[in-house]
Order: structure tokens, then C-alpha cells, then sequence
């Protein structure tokens, strides 16, 4: 296997994909803006928005995880600098060292609210400048690819909602609540969730890195889709929760609240952990559809087991590890 660049190497993503390339061997670096945590020899400092530097880009493969992703980065042009001109700078630097493959880890966020079971040929509507920016990374890429393609290898991957361990995001974040004892429903729970567990996710990068030459386009997810009210009810029974206090709140009261939180977070320039786009995005349908399958890729691991694996490692081991001090 060709040496291997993973940009912005240094996240949870992109520590996870280190682990399986340490584990079979993979040449590799990882470039960043953060120190990378455990693979000290193998970081140097990089930042996308910028050419310098780019002779630390040393690999013959790229693969780009870097990205500006939270719901409330100010000023919103971060998430342009970062994710659109930072594919633009990757480009440069794969035709000025004439590197033929680039892996690109992109959303769902750039098909915005979509209809239920959207496939890769969904229509292109990103609600914010999050999805928005992806989108036109997304395009940066394949015009690099049009440039040559019958010597040129695209991988475009749009992962939904990812989790695991040390993750911080909004899987773990309802994963914390029912743990503390308390949940809030928002809405009637009916709304789908499609969700993808990072060692599933990573295996399918490096599963796509022998693929052939050519654009290849996937959604990343793990299947069975569940409902809200399923995964709650899930969550629960692995950490024995089922009798926390649960209340539901309509959709238009969170709502409401969520707008009187974002004009006080205008006001004051201080972030809130509810907002109006929050609630939206746990109420709304995220089911999406993918080709994976026809790839030849099999996880291997269920999405039953990596709930399971995930709340284990970060609520019983973790636990048990507090006591042990």
C-alpha cells in the first residue's frame, strides 16, 4: 500500500482510521492543526486554509477529514475557509506532487432536510453553511477529478450522524442524558435516525482505497434504521435505564424555546446548548439510503453491538476505571 496523508488525521475520525492502519501495517502521516494524541512520530502541523507547508504532505494517497462542522462557528466564513478552500489547496498540492487518489470525507448535511430513504443521487439542498460548504468541496473535487479521469481516483464519502468512543457529538450526547437519569422527548419520537458506528466507517476507508480508478460517490450508515423512540428505548435497556424519568415536549414549545435561546445567543455572544436548529435536527427525518452495499464492503459490526460496545466503553469501563483511583 502507497503512503498515505490523512488530513486532519488528528480528530476522532481520523485518530480511529490511524489505529486500523497501525494495525495492518499501512504507511502512513498525519497532518493537522491539532498534536495528534498517541501518534506523536507520525504528526506534523498543517492547516487547510494554507499553502504553506504543503512540502509536509508527503503521501501518495490523501485523505481528507479535516472539516469546520459544529452548529455555531462564528463567523460562518470559517466554514468556507476550512472546508471549501481547503479542498481547493488539496487539490493543488495532489496536482503539483501528481497524486491520483484523494479521499474525501463529506455529509449528509448536503442533501439538508431530505425525504426519507435519500440515496446518493438525492437532490443537493444543504439548509446551512455547514452543509452548504461541503457541497462546494464536494464540486472542488470533482472538477479535480474531470481534470484527468482516466488517471485520477475519487472517493467522496457522506457519512451521517457518527459515534463511538470519545466521540462528543449528538449521538453521545443523548447517550449521556438517559444515562444521568433524565430524559427530554422532544416531539413524538416517530422520526428516523440513520446513524454510523467509526469503526464501520473507518474499515469502509480503507475498504475504498482498492477500489479502482474512477469517481466513486457513498452515504456511510449502518442499518436497521431506528426510530427515536426505538434507539431511547435501546439505550435504555443496555444501561439499564428504563426506569429514568422521561417527559416529552412538544415540538413547537422546544421550538420556541430554542429561538428565544438564539436571539440571547445573538445578543450576548454566548453559546447555548439548545437552539432552534438543534431541535429541528433531532426532530426531522434523517433515513438515508446507500450503494455500500453493492460495493462489496460488509461491516462488522451490527449496529445493535457498536450501541452496545460504545455504552460500555464510555459508561461501565470509564466508571470502573474511576473507582480503580
Amino acid at each position: 500500500m502507497k503512503k498515505i496523508s490523512i488530513i486532519g488525521g488528528s480528530g476522532f475520525i481520523g485518530q480511529n482510521l490511524a489505529n486500523t492502519f497501525l494495525k495492518n501495517n499501512y504507511s502512513f502521516e498525519i497532518l493537522d492543526l491539532v498534536q495528534s494524541k498517541g501518534f506523536e512520530t507520525k504528526y506534523n502541523f498543517f492547516d487547510v486554509t494554507s499553502l504553506d507547508g504543503k512540502e509536509k504532505v508527503t503521501g501518495e494517497i490523501i485523505i481528507n477529514l479535516s472539516a469546520e462542522h459544529k452548529d455555531d462557528v462564528k463567523p460562518a466564513s470559517r466554514y468556507y475557509e476550512v472546508n471549501e478552500k481547503g479542498a481547493e489547496n488539496i487539490c493543488r498540492i495532489a496536482e503539483a506532487k501528481n497524486i491520483t487518489t484523494i479521499v474525501f470525507t463529506s455529509s449528509v448535511a448536503v442533501y439538508g432536510f431530505a425525504s426519507p430513504k435519500t440515496g446518493e443521487d438525492g437532490d443537493i439542498k444543504p439548509f446551512n453553511d455547514y452543509g452548504k460548504s461541503k457541497a462546494k468541496a464536494e464540486k472542488v473535487y470533482q472538477d479535480w477529478y474531470q481534470r484527468d479521469p482516466e488517471n485520477r481516483k475519487l472517493i467522496i464519502i457522506r457519512p451521517t450522524a457518527v459515534f463511538g468512543k470519545n466521540n462528543r457529538g449528538n449521538i453521545y450526547n443523548l447517550f449521556n442524558q438517559i444515562n444521568s437519569g433524565f430524559f427530554a422527548m422532544i416531539g413524538s419520537g416517530k422520526n428516523i435516525k440513520s446513524i454510523a458506528y467509526v469503526e464501520n466507517l473507518v474499515d469502509f476507508i480503507t475498504f475504498s482505497l482498492n477500489l479502482n480508478n474512477g469517481y466513486h460517490l457513498y452515504n456511510f450508515i449502518d442499518k436497521p434504521d431506528l426510530d427515536m423512540n426505538n434507539l431511547v428505548k435501546l439505550i435504555k435497556e443496555i444501561l439499564n435505564k428504563q426506569d429514568i424519568l422521561t417527559i416529552k415536549i412538544p415540538y413547537f414549545l422546544a421550538y420556541l424555546i430554542g429561538k428565544i435561546a438564539d436571539f440571547i445567543s445573538f445578543v450576548t455572544r454566548t453559546s447555548f446548548p439548545i437552539s432552534s436548529i438543534r431541535v429541528e435536527k433531532f426532530c426531522k427525518n434523517t433515513q438515508f439510503d446507500t450503494a455500500v452495499t453493492s460495493s462489496g464492503f460488509e461491516p462488522k459490526i451490527t449496529l445493535n453491538e457498536a450501541i452496545k460496545i460504545t455504552l460500555k466503553e464510555e459508561f461501565f469501563d470509564k466508571a470502573k476505571d474511576k473507582l480503580k483511583r
